[in-house]
């Protein structure tokens, strides 16, 4: 059995472990609120926009746009957003690993494969594989801005407008709720205008332009204009989904380890106090059997 000495410093350092834990859960809990209120806000009007896209692009050349026109599928990027801390559950290992059997899966159909990657997390996870690394977005999710967003939808759009890639493919935690979130495998671009069903946080009907509805100066031009912007709009949507379903994986995961140093302290204490009885059983058994010799 370990020493008394050894068994209180062990209890030291569960309880202290507990509060730190304690104190992430706190702080994950109140960043988790925040992230809700801004993923609930933006969500409808993302959807508006994909919305517009679709009622704008009937009757429209897919070729007509450089966004909307689709090319043979040899040369493929990714943007996979993942966090810079871990201690969230398996919030970035699922990403990492849906990104990588998509890879695996299509690695021969592809001349190339290349990853931009949001997070230390994803830097760190495919650093040691067999892919390339084209850039790394850091300190996105902790800071997160629709210009930061923005910007990273720029530079993807220009990316395919360039022809480097054929197309280009987003990988997410989409928030469901503070224990589930769900991996989406999104292809931004080409762009594939379709019906959008609504969602939590859009309590409107779609927006459809009636045949009266005037563009200026054209349709194709207002078309021309919205398209981009729609790509920054879903990479922010997708980064603040990201916040949240980081937020609630870290909240969830330590609440979690809260409870298991409780327990574990339990545990410990328990074996304190018997080891401390069993020290002083003996001592008494000793005191006894002296006490006895003495008299003999």
């Amino acid at each position: 059995m370990p020493s008394l000495k050894a068994i209180r410093r062990r209890i030291t350092s569960v309880k202290s472990t507990g509060k730190i834990t304690r104190a992430m859960k706190l702080v994950a809990t109140a960043k988790l609120r925040r992230a809700q209120e801004r993923l609930v806000q933006n969500r409808p009007y993302a959807l508006r926009v994909q919305e517009m896209i679709r009622e704008l692009s009937k009757g429209t050349a897919v070729d007509d746009h450089a966004l909307l026109a689709k090319r043979p599928a040899r040369r493929t990027l990714f943007l996979v957003l993942t966090s810079d801390r871990g201690l969230a559950g398996a919030f970035n290992a699922n990403v990492n690993k849906a990104t990588w059997n998509w890879i695996q899966s299509n690695r021969k159909q592809r001349d190339t494969i290349e990853l931009r990657i949001v997070g230390k997390k994803g830097r760190d996870f495919f650093k040691s594989r067999d892919v390339k690394v084209g850039h790394v977005y850091t300190d996105v999710l902790n800071n997160l801005t629709l210009e930061r967003a923005s910007d990273i939808g720029r530079e993807l759009v220009a990316a395919y407008i360039d022809s480097d890639f054929d197309e280009v493919f987003m990988v997410y935690n989409e928030f469901k709720s503070a224990i589930t979130q769900k991996i989406c495998v999104d292809r931004l671009l080409p762009i594939e205008p379709q019906e959008v069903e609504l969602q939590a946080g859009a309590s409107e009907m779609p927006i459809r332009p009636s045949a009266a509805t005037i563009y200026e100066p054209t349709k194709a031009d207002v078309l021309d204009t919205l398209l981009p912007m729609s790509i920054n709009v879903q990479v922010y949507r997708a980064l603040l989904e990201s916040v949240a379903s980081e937020m609630g994986a870290r909240m969830t995961a330590m609440d979690a380890a809260t409870k298991n140093a409780s327990e574990l302290l339990a545990r410990i204490t328990l074996l304190y106090n018997r080891a401390r009885q069993a020290i002083i059983t003996t001592e008494l058994m000793e005191i006894t059997s002296g006490s006895e010799s003495l008299k003999g």
